[in-house]
């Protein structure tokens, strides 16, 4: 069963709409497939990046001082 669609307006900087029509035509995809792919994946990697935060929030906290310290014993810095 496919689900609707839901209609929006978006305003797009003229040349992401010029690329974005280019892209489309080259790979014979609709520019909202195109669209909803690229929004899937931009929320998909701030839902991981949450995630982390959320699996890492009772480490406790370094100050700056003390991270520039560790690289620079870690030879990073």
């Amino acid at each position: 069963m496919a689900t609707l669609s839901k209609r929006s307006t978006i305003y797009l900087d003229p040349t992401l709409h010029h690329a974005l029509r280019i892209k489309a035509l080259e790979t014979s995809c609709s520019m909202s497939k195109i669209i909803n792919e690229a929004l899937r994946e931009a929320l998909s990697e701030d839902a991981e990046d949450l995630a982390v935060f959320d699996e890492r929030s009772d480490e406790p906290l370094v100050s700056y001082e003390q991270m520039i310290k560790r690289l620079k014993q870690d030879g990073r810095i």
